[in-house]
């Protein structure tokens, strides 16, 4: 059975930098494109970060320079680390899975509950 279980969310100061995990069971995480996306209040679902089968990552305009995605194989966990955050960035965060190599930044086919993240001015 496939899970993905998101945990880091916090509340943090504009500024301030946070690391997401996620979990993953029933699959290895080597063999897919991962990604992170997010959700806020009255706004469409966005892609935010991926990490496809080789390695390759892609980054939303938005969050170019200041988040990286990272996956370490041993623990079948995937990362995303969030530096200068800005209010704007308030949103539930979540990851997926995409069941193939590669452009999966906003192609989720299963996805976790999400963890919440919220930074304030």
């Amino acid at each position: 059975q496939v899970r993905l279980v998101e945990s880091g969310g916090r509340s943090v100061e504009a500024g301030g930098s946070l690391t997401l995990s996620c979990v993953v069971s029933g699959y290895s995480i080597s063999d897919y494109c991962m990604s992170w996306f997010r959700r806020a209040p009255a706004k469409l679902r966005e892609g935010v970060a991926s990490i496809e089968k080789n390695g390759r990552t892609i980054y939303a305009d938005s969050v170019k320079g200041r988040f990286t995605i990272t996956k370490d194989r041993t623990k079948n966990t995937l990362y995303l680390h969030m530096n200068d955050l800005k209010p704007e960035d308030t949103a539930l965060y979540g990851c997926a899975v995409t069941w193939r190599d590669a452009n999966c930044l906003d192609a989720p086919n299963n996805w976790g509950q999400g963890t919440q993240v919220t930074v304030s001015s």
